[in-house]
């Protein structure tokens, strides 16, 4: 069964960070490009973050829009993409918001981290260990074997990072903000790494759509400038 199709999606300041020191997430995008969001959310069957990136925005991961529900039923798939939450310490809080509506939850971990998983979170969630260490390659081939298609990962730096750096992505959806942080702690969109073909290799740019003051550029990392 071929792999499904990753988007990568982050947003991200005019020079390079996804978020501020605060412990409070800064709102980088403005509500038209949340609702396109939105929109790739509805069609996509699995949504993925990082455990950190839980535990610093207890975010929901719902489709917000009723109507874009209203579709995913009418094509006899549930109201909302199935959760997948990757955490190799299955360190994850019961109380998160993530946890508590939405369908199906799934959680990669590892065999250390596979209890503490259970104990956490079992009861709310899948539990499904990768071996000793999180493996990507691994993790996208038994999304395929669950019949995921379309996977988009939300973050967070670490979870890009090794997509990334694994050749695991197929498209990055980068709506860029109008604005500067500046701060040496804040998180940017990759760790610093080994990737495929260098600094040297550049992707290919499929397109450029403007939300209201914040640009959108959709990559193809698997194609280069010179290919493609």
């Amino acid at each position: 069964m071929s792999r499904p199709y990753v988007l990568l999606s982050v947003a991200v300041s005019a020079d390079g960070y996804i978020d501020d020191v605060d412990p409070q997430r800064f709102p980088l995008s403005n509500a038209t490009d949340f609702d396109h969001v939105d929109q790739v959310r509805a069609e996509s069957d699995a949504i993925l973050l990082g455990a950190g990136t839980v535990r610093r925005d207890d975010p929901r991961l719902l489709v917000r829009s009723p109507r874009r529900c209203a579709e995913r039923t009418a094509r006899g798939l549930p109201e909302h993409p199935l959760k997948v939450v990757v955490s190799g310490s299955g360190d994850l809080d019961p109380a998160s918001r993530l946890w508590q509506r939405g369908g199906d939850k799934l959680v990669y971990t590892t065999d250390d981290g596979a209890r503490a998983a259970r104990d956490s979170v079992g009861e709310l969630a899948e539990i499904a260990s990768l071996g000793a260490e999180i493996d990507f390659a691994a993790l996208v081939d038994d999304l395929a074997d669950r019949g995921v298609e379309q996977l988009m990962v939300e973050g967070g730096t670490c979870i890009h990072t090794e997509f990334l750096k694994a050749g695991l992505a197929d498209e990055i959806r980068m709506a860029i903000a109008p604005m500067l942080i500046g701060q040496a702690g804040a998180p940017r969109f990759l760790n610093p790494d080994s990737f495929p073909g260098g600094p040297a290799r550049r992707f290919h740019l499929e397109d450029v759509i403007r939300l209201g003051d914040v640009a959108v550029l959709r990559y193809f990392p698997k194609i280069t400038s010179e290919n493609g």
